[in-house]
């Protein structure tokens, strides 16, 4: 694969990053859902350090429900979802695959926070589901 690469709707926060995702996950939790406006949020976990951003990204301090921080970072022209940099698991940075410039690519590999999903939204089978927070490692 080669790099990811991407940014957001104005073109102000551009960022790649060379290294392979370490998952492609579905979030549905009710606050993806609230800053997605949208039923889940699809995130690409990258190693954490990996990502070069080119731009200021504005950040909104949220809380997991672990009680640590969820710093969801976006730009702050656009209002474009960027990333998200969870305390609780910190091995890793989560990419909003909204802003790829090529999704192709993108295979899910797990849903969490399943018990959030919206009640009119089909999860795939096929696709592995836990009910809340996914297991760190």
């Amino acid at each position: 694969m080669s790099d990811i690469v991407g940014g957001c709707l104005c073109g102000n926060i551009r960022y790649r990053c060379d290294e392979e995702p370490m998952m492609v996950g579905v979030c549905h939790c009710k606050n993806c859902q609230k800053q997605t406006s949208t039923s889940f949020s699809v995130l690409v976990a990258v190693p954490k350090g990996s990502l070069k951003i080119e731009g200021a990204l504005s950040t909104y301090n949220d809380q997991g429900s672990s009680g640590q921080a969820v710093m969801r970072k976006f730009c702050g022209q656009c209002g474009s979802p960027i990333m998200s940099d969870v305390e609780a698991i910190p091995n890793m940075d989560f990419l909003k695959a909204g802003t790829l410039d090529d999704t192709s690519w993108l295979k899910p590999e797990v849903q969490f926070w399943c018990d959030s999903a919206q009640s009119w939204l089909k999860l795939d089978d096929a696709i592995a589901q836990i009910a809340q927070n996914p297991p760190m490692e």
